[in-house]
């Protein structure tokens, strides 16, 4: 398998995995597709502050998934050198940790900003930074369905197409 990955290059190694890690991502394939994640936020729809905590609430459903299925998603097994810990780990830490840790900040003070006579929209379509972050958040949002992708393919489905 192979998964591209902003900010840190790409993942390339062979995953084979057993059934607990088939079903631990099949549950993070269903959060993963289920969210503005993968989905583009096109310019003029969405709150990019939305996105932003839709993408922080990865951290949590990861982490729950890890715990839920113990330390053996995260070894690697047979004759694979990647498992399941392992990408979902370098998923939030090498995808989301350095698109929030910059952003998150920087749009909420931009927030704290807002004249309560203008709507949360087009204040943040005025914000200089705009078209910046959205274009990050466009670039999280392609390595974030490739990992569905792998996901889905590991837990033997097609993958989900959506507009």
């Amino acid at each position: 398998m192979k998964l591209q990955l902003p900010y840190m290059g790409g993942i390339e190694g062979n995953w084979q995995p057993d059934e607990r890690e088939r079903d631990a991502a099949w549950e993070m394939f269903v959060e993963l597709i289920t969210r503005a994640a993968v989905i583009e936020l096109r310019a003029g729809e969405g709150l990019m502050g939305e996105a932003l905590t839709s993408l922080y609430a990865l951290f949590d459903i990861t982490r729950g998934i890890l715990r839920k299925y113990g330390p053996d998603v995260a070894k690697p097994k047979r004759e694979s050198d990647l498992s399941f810990g392992y990408l979902s780990v370098t998923v939030l830490n090498g995808v989301l940790r350095p698109l929030l840790a910059k952003w998150h900040p920087l749009l909420l003070d931009y927030e704290s900003q807002r004249g309560s006579d203008v709507s949360a929209l087009e204040h943040e379509r005025a914000w200089r930074h705009a078209d910046e972050l959205r274009g990050e958040l466009e670039r999280a949002r392609e390595a974030l369905s490739e990992y569905a992708d792998v996901l889905a393919e590991v837990a033997g489905i097609e993958p989900l197409r959506w507009a």
